[in-house]
């Protein structure tokens, strides 16, 4: 039996684009060839600006190809888009909800649109609300909804036609691990029931390493494809796990292996650091891995399909200058432990209405300490994170920053703090420089302070060659950097990140957390926001919120350790945060409570109190 059509087939495929500015092309796909098959899951990952939101536009028809062949259900696409466009669903980055709509609205809408006989409407719909558990709240305005159950909702309504293809870009950014793995369940599902084709980009490796087939980009060529197993290969023998020791954080032992030129990659995870180191210095020996390690016990390890993206993606890349750091293990048992309170909050409350998004948190923050705030979607880390840096006023308790109470002295505290928000924010048609300069101003920043803060910004984070550039223009790494760099120009005590890596591939990622690290080295608190649990394995300590409540706080290995973790069988944050979380909900129900689900979370009812990048205040 002859084996079927792929699904996608991509043949040689180039995209340019003309930009204006600079009267040059950019080449965002070059030569690029690949199949997606029927009843499979396909991924595409690669750094930002790899092209893959590209690739995906073009299959969706929205574009046309500069070159090449490119055939969607055995159709061309850049001669029939329409054609294709009737039998596949499409749901981008930034899905379009309708957030005055409710959730049976907006699906009545897309049914509308998509032309959805209204005699085949309730049996689809009842389909859909069972796979996404939304049949509960089908009357809730879709702005009400939090973050995760958007999600679902987006993919309710972009199944609502039962495409014979599935088009997913991104579609777990800015979702807790609760919800992403509810989606995943979701679109395996799919793939088992109905063999629907998918073609999904993701930043998240673990979800690569569940598709049939990874796709790996890196400006606009593909560097490697196949099954996850084939692309983990690539690292098999050149991976390693070292354990701190007693005392050490490991983001310090992370720090220095990352900074030797013969570490391709090196991560904490499970309270223990999971690092690659090159082939060529393995065959003599490695004779500096024992003073990077300076004692830290040190195994093999199996690799991962993130080992092998790693691999793959520093093979013939230059490596930037590392960052100047002091890396050495602290002194005391604890980092920071007899250090100055610098954020204390007591008994903190937040309402809209009748609604509680915060209720009766208490917890304090050490100077140079690095703190998260973790919890699912809606739980009250964004409301939160909003009254810690002053966006947001708590409708009781007490709030002091820096040394500051926020309910008195608002404006000398924000003169302290630093933020940098999910999405970038700042002036995209002013440059670099003009941004700078901006907000520098805004602070107080006159004269040759101003230029000398500017200049070192530019410097330290590798924005010279751009100072130029509208802001707008930038490639997203460049723009983090920026906003970054507008965050810390007034040299903050205290920097805000709200999910400050959403989106971003795990090489970004590493860069990003090499940065803070250095930070909190030179005593610059740190608060921060993820959904990226292995990213709490940077934290000194975390919360864990729910229902705006405190589930847990404290380092990452007692928080471990209150999810059930044992010296003997290492779990990392995620396990461990989806543990804490589901065990704290079960206990609710039990005990007769409602279901933080049913909720509308703070996140969604604070929304609009947002400021852009390095608000001044």
């Amino acid at each position: 039996m002859n084996a079927p059509a792929p699904a996608l087939r991509a043949r040689n495929l180039y995209k340019r684009f003309e930009v204006k500015e600079t009267r040059q092309s950019l080449c965002a796909l070059d030569d690029v060839s690949l199949q997606a098959q029927t009843g499979a899951l396909t991924a595409l990952v690669g750094p930002d600006g790899a092209g893959k939101t590209t690739l995906m536009r073009l299959a969706a028809g929205l574009m046309r190809p500069s070159q090449g062949e490119l055939e969607v259900l055995g159709i061309n696409v850049g001669n029939s888009p329409q054609a294709v466009q009737d039998r596949i669903s499409y749901m981008p980055q930034r899905f379009g909800l309708y957030d005055d709509l409710s959730v049976q609205e907006n699906l009545d809408l897309y049914a509308d649109l998509h032309g959805v006989p209204k005699s085949e409407r309730g049996q689809r719909y009842a389909r859909l609300m069972e796979m996404t558990d939304l049949g509960r709240f089908t009357r809730r305005l879709a702005g009400k909804l939090s973050g995760g159950m958007k999600q679902k909702l987006g993919l309710a309504c972009t199944l609502v036609r039962s495409p014979d293809m599935l088009l997913l870009d991104e579609p777990t950014v800015g979702v807790d691990p609760l919800s992403r793995r509810e989606l995943w369940e979701i679109l395996e599902q799919l793939v088992q029931q109905e063999q629907l084709a998918i073609l999904v980009s993701t930043s998240y490796m673990d979800e690569a390493a569940r598709c049939a087939h990874v796709v790996m980009l890196h400006e606009g060529r593909v560097l490697i494809q196949g099954g996850p197993d084939s692309i983990q290969q690539q690292a098999d023998g050149l991976c390693f796990v070292a354990t701190p020791l007693p005392g050490q954080p490991a983001r310090l032992l992370q720090a220095r292996l990352l900074d030797d030129p013969n570490t391709l990659d090196a991560v904490p995870r499970g309270g223990q650091v999971r690092f690659i180191r090159t082939a060529d210095c393995l065959r003599q020996g490695d004779p500096g891995l024992a003073s990077l390690l300076a004692g830290a016990p040190c195994s093999p390890a199996p690799p991962s399909l993130e080992d092998g993206f790693m691999v793959v993606l520093r093979a013939g890349q230059q490596r930037t200058a590392p960052i100047a750091h002091s890396a050495a293990p602290p002194s005391s048992s604890e980092a920071g432990s007899t250090a100055q309170t610098i954020i204390d909050v007591k008994q903190l409350v937040r309402k809209f209405g009748d609604f509680t998004a915060v209720d009766n948190t208490t917890f304090s923050v050490r100077r140079g300490e690095i703190f998260g705030l973790l919890g699912p979607n809606g739980a009250g880390k964004t409301t939160t994170f909003r009254m810690l840096c002053g966006l947001l006023a708590a409708s009781s308790g007490t709030l002091r920053v820096a040394g500051y109470d926020l309910r008195t002295a608002g404006a000398q505290a924000r003169m302290k703090i630093g933020y940098v928000s999910q999405k970038f924010a700042l002036y995209g048609n002013l440059s670099v420089n003009e941004n700078l300069a901006f907000f520098g101003g805004a602070y107080g920043m006159r004269g040759t302070r101003l230029r000398d803060r500017i200049h070192t910004a530019l410097e330290q984070f590798q924005l010279s060659s751009h100072g130029q550039t509208p802001a707008g223009q930038l490639p997203g790494g460049f723009k983090q950097r920026l906003a970054m760099a507008v965050g810390l120009l007034h040299e903050p005590e205290i920097l805000f990140l709200d999910e400050p890596t959403s989106g971003a591939d795990p090489l970004a990622r590493r860069e990003f957390w090499r940065r803070i690290t250095s930070l909190a080295e030179q005593d610059t608190t740190i608060i921060v926001t993820t959904h990226f649990m292995e990213e709490a394995e940077y934290c000194d300590r975390v919360v864990i919120q729910d229902a705006g409540r405190i589930l847990a706080m404290g380092t990452p290995r007692e928080v471990r350790a209150q999810a059930g973790g044992k010296q003997d069988e290492p779990m990392n944050m995620e396990q461990a945060f989806i543990g804490i979380v589901e065990g704290a909900r079960r206990a609710r129900r039990d005990a007769g409570g409602a279901d933080p689900a049913d909720s509308p979370g703070g996140q969604a009812l604070a929304a609009g109190n947002t400021a852009p990048n390095g608000s001044p205040p």
